[in-house]
């Protein structure tokens, strides 16, 4: 009994620990993210006053409506739709079909162009930021959202691919095999079998390449410059330089531009998880 209770004793002390340092992080992961909160409710005579660490003595929504009409937060998130939903949609369809031909059938340099494609994906992407520029102005995309588009799938359809290419070669060839006999064609096989089998994939990719694209930054200054079609993480650079001294208004708009993600992680959170061990066991 006594050798009993002493265990019983060190494993709540070890739960009790695990508990109290998981929420010791959790309250410093949370604490920066519950100021920035509280500073974009905050107006500027309190902060002006009190200091941005003091306790707030007054609220107002209008930071929000400086940040999202005056600093052009409306615009900027409008932008970033345009460019993260579009490339979002197209990369994982093209990802999917290229994953499907190489990953289903016998095709000559098949592993040579899954290791290209991947490879594409080590390339740190500073180097390739003025050959990228230059390219967009050859074909007259530059300074438009078609050329982020691009570039956003450019560079996230090899991942997508070597992702979605492990997941549909563990489906058993069974299937496919069964769906032949009964005169199924390549695209019937890929569009009604193994799509729907690989729905949990495009899930996780989708919930993990929503705020990779949404909140990029680097080839949104390469390929744009006027102001007007910047997405929402640019123009936060362009709200501090506007708004220097009103970090209450800076704060909204942060917390508007971080919106988006925070709702698509807390609609996909499950896929968020899955997406982190995707295709580590296939």
């Amino acid at each position: 009994m006594t050798t009993t209770s002493a265990a019983v004793r060190r494993r709540r002390a070890a739960t009790a620990g695990f508990h109290l340092g998981a929420g010791t992080l959790a309250l410093l992961w949370l604490l920066p993210i519950g100021l920035v909160l509280v500073t974009s409710l905050r107006s500027f005579d309190d902060i002006a006053a009190n200091g941005l660490g003091s306790w707030p003595h007054s609220f107002t929504l209008d930071n929000f409506r400086q940040a999202w009409v005056d600093g052009g937060q409306r615009r900027a998130l409008i932008n970033s739709l345009l460019v993260t939903i579009p490339a979002v949609l197209v990369t994982l369809a093209l990802a999917s079909m290229a994953a499907f031909a190489l990953s289903r059938y016998e095709l000559p340099f098949r592993r040579s162009l899954l290791l290209l494609m991947l490879g594409g994906n080590l390339l740190p992407p500073q180097i390739l930021l003025v050959p990228v520029s230059k390219l967009s102005e050859l074909m007259g995309l530059h300074d438009t959202l078609t050329a982020l588009i691009g570039v956003q799938i450019g560079f996230g359809v090899g991942f997508y691919v070597f992702v979605l290419h492990g997941f549909m070669r563990a489906i058993p060839a069974e299937i496919q095999q069964a769906a032949v006999v009964d005169g199924a064609g390549p695209w019937q096989i890929f569009w009604r079998i193994i799509l729907p089998l690989t729905r949990p994939a495009l899930a996780a990719l989708s919930a993990l390449s929503f705020p990779w694209v949404f909140n990029d930054l680097l080839w949104a200054i390469t390929v744009l410059r006027s102001d007007t079609k910047m997405p929402i993480t640019a123009a936060l650079i362009g709200l501090q330089g506007q708004y220097v001294s009103m970090w209450n208004v800076i704060a909204a708009g942060s917390v508007i531009a971080a919106a988006p993600t925070v709702a698509v992680f807390l609609r996909f959170q499950r896929h968020f998880v899955a997406g982190l061990n995707l295709g580590a066991v296939k």
